[in-house]
């Protein structure tokens, strides 16, 4: 059984109860073939072709961004809805380490429009709590302020300029994760940039499904817990996955957040199969595409057809 609570018309906070944990195989593999790795016609997960999808409980958890939700799990997965694009993105909050294991979202023609300025305000204002977690489940103040690192944005805030409402909701702390400035204004936003401009066109894409985050699960994963409590991950990953007019085709990106510039490695050097990455961190992606388009999809990955290669 799952319990709602609703705190607004617009966004609504879904409260999981412990769901059955379904086995996972991982298959690591990548290639640098110039094959195009489209594959399969577009489906809609079903009883009869998916076994791992995600309960049918509510019509969001079958979305095709969504990762498997964690199972025993008593988080939070919290959906945020804009009133021009419906729902804005998703993430999932540990109540016990107040931190978030991901945020998810879509890119699209209708969503990729930029007809708003980002959201600012002064330091108090800026970084405002999400209004749909608990305060219990919170920290009673921004642990960002004089730790060291930027509050890193998950779901970019240049991806929600298509809506004012959307844009300020990409600031609530719960879609934040500590990272150093070189990390968070060098790489990071290297590989945010080419998600959201290069292959997030109307030529490559009729959707991008992504879902991003950083490591605290494991302790091995962890970089560091600040003297306020905030976990700082040692490793980012991006989950993308495309949908265009010859299917689906998906890539991951793994990285170590160092406190130095790598704004001018190739990104090549950090590209897995979305397969690899599930082993790395646990987590199911992409769960609700049907079975055999999504073991296709996440078994191997050809960076030549995603724009990236090796030199």
């Amino acid at each position: 059984m799952t319990s709602f609570i609703n705190k607004s018309d617009m966004t609504k906070i879904l409260r999981l109860l412990p769901l059955l944990l379904m086995p996972l195989l991982f298959v690591a593999c990548s290639s640098d073939d110039d094959t195009d790795d489209n594959i399969g016609p577009e489906e809609q997960p079903t009883s009869s072709n998916n076994k791992n999808a995600n309960p049918g409980t509510h019509p969001e958890y079958l979305r095709l961004e969504m990762p498997h939700i964690k199972s025993p799990n008593s988080n939070l997965v919290v959906i945020h809805e804009a009133r021009d694009i419906g729902v804005n993105y998703i993430l999932e909050w540990d109540c016990q380490k107040k931190s978030q294991r991901w945020s998810c979202y879509t890119l699209n023609k209708e969503n990729s429009a930029k007809t708003v300025s980002r959201y600012t305000a002064d330091r108090d204002s800026q970084y405002p709590d999400d209004p749909d977690i608990p305060s219990s489940y919170r920290f009673p103040s921004d642990p960002y302020w004089s730790s060291g690192y930027d509050h890193g944005h998950i779901c970019p805030s240049y991806d929600r300029l298509c809506s004012q409402q959307a844009n300020i909701q990409t600031f609530y702390m719960s879609n934040m994760q500590p990272q150093f400035n070189k990390f968070n204004a060098g790489l990071w936003l290297k590989m945010e940039n080419i998600v959201s401009s290069t292959w997030n066109k109307n030529s490559f894409r009729d959707t991008l499904y992504v879902c991003k985050g950083g490591t605290i699960d494991n302790a091995e994963h962890i970089l560091t817990t600040t003297s306020k409590g905030m976990i700082v991950p040692r490793y980012f990953f991006m989950a993308v996955l495309c949908k265009n007019s010859q299917g689906y085709k998906a890539m991951a990106f793994w990285v170590e957040q160092l406190n130095s510039d790598h704004s001018n490695d190739n990104l090549y050097n950090y590209i897995i199969s979305v397969d690899e990455l599930e082993k790395r961190t646990g987590i199911d992606f992409f769960c609700n595409l049907p079975d055999d388009l999504e073991e296709k999809a996440e078994r191997v990955v050809y960076p030549a057809s995603w724009g990236l290669k090796s030199n």
